[in-house]
């Protein structure tokens, strides 16, 4: 018979029924901070444990948002984001306002870069922005190059315009919208102004009545200066 104490004795606990709870964590683990301490960035080191100059730190920097900046232009202009190429300028020729007997032609002026102006005498921005070229003409004593289309209009109307005006450049009559839809302009539209290159190419549109401004500028890049 086995004593009391013998029977008081705990059984065994077998060791693969025993619950481990979590591992406390190693302060002195690689990649653990140390209590109390939150860790900071890490900083450029050089061979020996030698922080690097603050100027060479700055220039890394520098180089790295230069490198950001060109990537993203360059994102950009495969995104669309450059600019489209000038279109051709529809040839025509023209009646002359003055004189049916005869013609106003863009191809009389190859090689040159000229401005083509739609308009109309009943058109009320236009009171202002005829006398306007009129007189940037005579001022360029020649060297620019300009077209006047009267569209949408009666012969002697225009006729009286344009000499009210002081107009002494050519300027061609259209009898249809030929020429005026060739260059998408529409009748409640005009006044509108192209200025092109020597090859004839669009390199800029105006829309309603052009200033001195818009003028200056056209003209620069109808050079190839703007």
């Amino acid at each position: 018979m086995s004593s009391g104490s013998d029977q008081e004795r705990p059984a065994p606990v077998e060791p693969d029924l025993v619950q481990a709870g979590p591992p406390e964590p190693d302060p002195m683990q690689a990649g653990q901070p140390r209590a109390g301490k939150p860790r900071g960035p890490r900083l450029l080191r050089l061979p020996g444990g030698k922080r690097p100059p603050t100027v060479l730190i700055v220039a890394i920097a520098v180089s790295v948002v230069l490198v950001g900046a060109i990537i993203a232009i360059d994102a950009t202009s495969h995104a669309g984001g450059k600019t489209a190429a000038p279109r051709p300028a529809p040839a025509f020729t023209l009646p002359s306002l003055r004189d049916p007997a005869q013609q106003v032609s863009l191809s009389a002026y190859r090689g040159h870069p000229v401005i083509v102006n739609f308009f109309a005498s009943w058109c009320t921005p236009c009171k202002k922005e005829t006398p306007l070229l009129a007189g940037f003409y005579r001022a360029s004593h020649g060297k620019v190059v300009i077209i006047g289309v009267d569209a949408d209009d009666s012969a002697p109307d225009a006729r009286s315009f344009v000499t009210a005006s002081g107009v002494a450049y050519p300027v061609g009559f259209e009898t249809t919208p030929a020429i005026a839809d060739a260059y998408g302009v529409s009748g409640p539209g005009i006044p509108e102004t192209f200025f092109l290159d020597a090859r004839h190419r669009i390199v800029k549109r105006v829309l309603g009545g052009v200033t001195m401004k818009e003028l200056t500028a056209g003209v620069a890049l109808m050079d190839g200066t703007g």
